[in-house]
């Protein structure tokens, strides 16, 4: 009932722990706080916080337009909602290394087990769409260093992101991978790699936690959780996928009340309200004080 029962630090020791064991790690990309408790309900490891979805959900483009109290704040209601280790997309650090430090105690305080801070430029761009630029590597590691000299947690994951692979190529990738892991960062989120050889490259090359990034239409391929375990990723995010999933079927949806008139024929397609007040624990509610919470939830 209402929120999870894990303290935010107890989450960042889990999480700490399950990177320790080697297992692959799957976050799929929560679009609200009822996704968030949906992805834990169906059996995976964390959740992840999309900068672009946070910005899609804004009705926004994913070029850093939204600030640190929006993405910090979305982020607590997520990542209240779950017994799941949440990371999320905290863009450039929203400023210069002092902002980064802020970002890094905001987000402790929003209770997420971790944070990846990028190289781009600012205003950033997408990870998968051409054009972007990124910051000279003295910029780059001025943001981790300022993001781990911040942290009060120690179990809080400090995790680089960085974009230079389609910018200067693979070798530039694996040389800023090392620097920013001597820097201090705890993990690396190698993005836009093309293939399975690039991943392995970047794996060969650091011996901190990688991050795959599976963002359907974009750069790399989408290569399976068996495949990525297997070249010794250690996260595989999916970002965008759960809004791509829900808002394709509510353009299906509306298309059906504009031909059909309702939505009889799309009724096998919806979560049932007994699969949503499960999700949420009515009954819960329910038993907790039933002179206020007097409903009873329909089967």
């Amino acid at each position: 009932m209402l929120y999870a029962q894990k303290t935010p630090a107890q989450k960042r020791a889990d999480f700490r722990a399950a990177l320790a064991s080697g297992e692959l790690l799957r976050l799929p990309g929560a679009f609200n706080p009822l996704s968030a408790r949906l992805i834990e309900q169906k059996g995976f490891e964390g959740v992840y916080i999309s900068g672009a979805v946070l910005s899609a959900d804004l009705g926004l483009p994913d070029i850093g337009l939204t600030t640190l109290t929006e993405v910090a704040g979305r982020s607590k209601q997520i990542a209240r909602m779950t017994e799941l280790p949440a990371i999320v997309d905290a863009d450039t650090g929203f400023g210069e290394p002092m902002n980064v430090a802020r970002t890094v105690q905001e987000m402790e305080d929003a209770g997420v087990a971790g944070l990846h801070i990028e190289d781009q430029v600012n205003p950033k761009r997408c990870g998968h769409l051409d054009g972007k630029q990124v910051v000279d590597e003295h910029t780059a590691l001025q943001r981790i260093r300022a993001a781990v000299d911040a942290r009060r947690d120690p179990n809080f994951l400090i995790m680089a992101r960085t974009d230079i692979r389609a910018v200067d190529g693979l070798q530039a990738a694996i040389d800023r991978a090392k620097a920013l892991v001597d820097a201090g960062a705890d993990a690396i989120f190698p993005e836009a790699m093309a293939n399975l050889a690039e991943f392995e490259a970047i794996r060969a090359a650091v011996d901190v936690s990688l991050l795959a990034n599976m963002t359907e239409f974009g750069k790399s391929e989408l290569f399976t959780t068996q495949q990525l375990a297997d070249v010794g990723m250690n996260i595989v995010i999916w970002p965008v996928s759960l809004l791509r999933l829900a808002m394709g079927a509510a353009m299906a949806g509306l298309d059906e009340l504009t031909d059909a008139g309702n939505l009889t024929g799309k009724l096998a397609d919806m979560q049932h309200r007994s699969e949503l007040y499960e999700l949420i624990d009515y009954e819960g509610y329910n038993h907790f004080d039933s002179s206020i919470f007097n409903f009873r939830v329909a089967r």
